[in-house]
């Protein structure tokens, strides 16, 4: 089964989902099946990847409300391996409409069943808040990744967000693990960033990611052109880091599967990051699904899809 990551923070403006959206490109740059989820109803993730608001489409939004199945809610990207579910604002209601809905904080989570076979990682990019479709994620979610900026403020919002996961560690997903904390928009030149950064690494350990993302201009240019860092300057270091990031996890998983199959996974990320850098896109994976899905295309095949362990 894939393995299912909430970017989560209630704090806004911390890189939330930028990093949502280039985590999964490079996933997929890697020759990955994968699908990002936009559980926003500001919808940025789905106009970050290039997506023109439709409200016709179905998005987010039916899976919750069950007037649609996920796999009816795909969309393709540019990149061959990447899937996208969309958001609308109308998932502003959501929070609303479930309050007393049946099986409210497992609405997500059962929508997404039937595909957890079919996408080595599914990445859910929560709203900046701790409300219903946050939770939503959360309990769906297999592990929590977390983008924060080195700032003092960001310190204390942080263990609101913790008490919440050890919540729903007790009573809705005992599961749920801590991915890891990713610094973004960093400027380590600055004696308050290190500062933080000293703390951070105190406190979580090897749960901070190696990889930190720099503040970078064509980073925060890329969504306004419906692009990926990757797809709009490879070379840029906001791009280079979103792909150290993924291969960092990427190898977390694939080392509690065998060594050969992560060997075998960086020479595909390799060969995959090489085609993009000359303006090529991965080949995509033979579709083994006969369920169509949105626009007529068909969903990834379930075959290849490694088993993928959980943290503790």
């Amino acid at each position: 089964m894939g393995h299912v990551i909430a970017v989560a923070n209630q704090k806004g403006g911390v890189g939330k989902t930028t990093t949502a959206i280039n985590l999964a490109s490079s996933f997929a740059a890697a020759e990955v099946n994968t699908l990002l989820i936009d559980c926003d109803p500001q919808s940025n993730a789905s106009s970050g990847l290039g997506l023109i608001k439709d409200p016709e489409r179905i998005s987010t939004y039916h899976l919750l409300m069950g007037a649609a199945s996920a796999e009816e809610a795909l969309q393709r990207t540019e990149l061959e391996q990447l899937w996208i579910i969309p958001s609308h604002k109308n998932l502003i209601g959501a929070n609303l409409e479930l309050v007393d809905g049946e099986r409210r904080e497992y609405r997500l989570r059962d929508a997404l069943a039937p595909l957890r076979e079919r996408f080595q990682f599914i990445v859910l990019d929560c709203p900046p808040a701790l409300d219903l479709l946050t939770l939503n994620a959360l309990v769906a979610a297999d592990s929590v990744l977390i983008p924060m900026q080195a700032e003092y403020f960001a310190l204390e919002g942080i263990s609101e967000l913790l008490d919440t996961v050890e919540r729903i560690r007790a009573a809705l997903n005992p599961e749920l693990a801590i991915e890891g904390v990713v610094l973004t928009m960093l400027d380590d030149r600055t004696s308050l960033a290190r500062q933080v950064m000293a703390e951070l690494k105190k406190y979580f350990g090897d749960k901070l990611c190696t990889t930190a993302i720099p503040r970078n201009i064509r980073l925060a240019e890329a969504p306004s052109h419906g692009k990926p860092a990757l797809l709009y300057d490879v070379r840029s270091r906001g791009a280079e880091s979103y792909i150290r990031l993924a291969k960092e996890i990427i190898a977390h998983y694939f080392a509690q599967t065998t060594e050969a199959g992560m060997d075998a996974t960086r020479g595909l990320q390799e060969e995959a990051l090489a085609q993009v850098a000359e303006g090529e896109h991965p080949a995509e994976q033979p579709p083994g699904s006969e369920t169509a899905v949105a626009d007529g295309a068909e969903a990834p095949a379930a075959d290849g899809v490694a088993e993928m362990g959980k943290t503790a």
